[in-house]
């Protein structure tokens, strides 16, 4: 009723919800990044072009549609194969392992765990220690895509790439076809204008040698070569006699000027 009063007797208050959830983030968390998990040096490169993409995630959801409508629209030649893991609860950590083995297994290029968003207790099975350790030592590179853009999971940490949304990892993932095509046709354009000048450049070098004086005439051009290098032949010798005359002389010179300061004298 208006203006009625009622009293609650709490006999015990204990931390629930989000809070004991964040305590016990927060510590694996720490504990983690101590023993270097989340060290950029050990991350492995996501593929430039993969052929073969893994997904982890929950069979039905907007998740998975959201991976496969988006690849397949960057470039529907990539394979992508679906482990259908459980996501929420206590069997997720264990099926999410399970589906990253399977999928090492098979070779894929890259693999993408997570799902859509949710409540903290909704995504907690991603922020197990177990589940940590196993995308830790996995083989193949592992893109994290868990909840929303503000969700941040000890799997992003430990991950080689966080990705926002499972939309974002498929565009993380998977290279644009358009744009590759439209690259190799710039370089395409670019090695062929390369091509033509240097064909150019070589035909030019090629008409000159073609209309030089020793392909034109080989005879008369031996000639002038032969009377060139006798020019210089002479130009030497007397350039020799000359030289040889100017040291007679310095010697004539020296000698009379010794003689002249002789003792002997």
């Amino acid at each position: 009723e208006r203006d009625g009063r009622y009293q609650l007797y709490a006999m015990q208050i204990i931390r629930d919800g989000v809070g004991a959830l964040n305590e016990r983030y927060e510590q694996l968390k720490r504990r983690l990044e101590e023993q270097g998990m989340f060290d950029e040096r050990y991350k492995q490169a996501i593929p430039a072009y993969i052929r073969t993409l893994g997904v982890v995630t929950a069979p039905t959801g907007a998740a998975v549609r959201d991976i496969i409508n988006i690849a397949h629209r960057r470039n529907p030649y990539v394979k992508i194969i679906l482990y259908p893991a459980i996501v929420q609860g206590d069997q997720a950590a264990d099926s999410i392992i399970t589906g990253i083995h399977a999928l090492e297994d098979l070779g894929v290029d890259t693999i993408i765990i997570g799902r859509g968003g949710g409540s903290i207790e909704d995504l907690w099975a991603f922020n197990g220690e177990k589940l940590a350790r196993r995308i830790y030592t996995a083989q193949v590179p592992i893109i994290s895509a868990v909840g929303h853009e503000p969700d941040v999971t000890i799997s992003d940490f430990v991950a080689d790439l966080r990705a926002a949304t499972p939309s974002n990892a498929a565009e993380l993932a998977v290279p644009d076809r358009q744009s590759l095509e439209q690259n190799l046709d710039s370089m395409a354009m670019a090695m062929a204008t390369v091509l033509h000048r240097q064909i150019r450049a070589a035909r030019q070098h090629l008409d000159v040698l073609s209309n030089s004086a020793a392909l034109q005439s080989p005879d008369g051009y031996l000639q002038q070569r032969h009377k060139s290098l006798e020019l210089l032949q002479n130009r030497l010798i007397t350039a020799q006699n000359q030289c040889i005359n100017r040291n007679n002389q310095r010697y004539i010179a020296l000698t009379a000027k010794l003689d002249a300061m002789s003792p002997l004298k």
